[in-house]
């Protein structure tokens, strides 16, 4: 699934689902918002991984594994 990095200055980042998955974190978004990146990710781990990546803060790590691992479609969702 496609996720989107948006920076909202003073505000800080958001990052979330691309597409209608996403509408509610970009609703809180102001109107300086501007998107900065995308990326495709088959799970949240993947997903979180690789914005840990992007932003240098070392290895991101998740106290539910199981879960966070599996893929989205594994959740129903794509």
């Amino acid at each position: 699934m496609l996720h989107e990095l948006w920076d909202d200055g003073e505000d800080g980042l958001t990052f979330c689902l691309a597409g209608p998955p996403g509408d509610g974190a970009r609703a809180l978004l102001t109107e300086r918002a501007r998107l900065v990146w995308t990326v495709e990710a088959a799970s949240h781990f993947e997903a979180m991984t690789l914005y840990y990546e992007r932003m240098g803060w070392g290895t991101y790590t998740t106290p539910y594994p199981e879960w966070d691992r599996q893929t989205y479609a594994a959740h129903g969702w794509e």
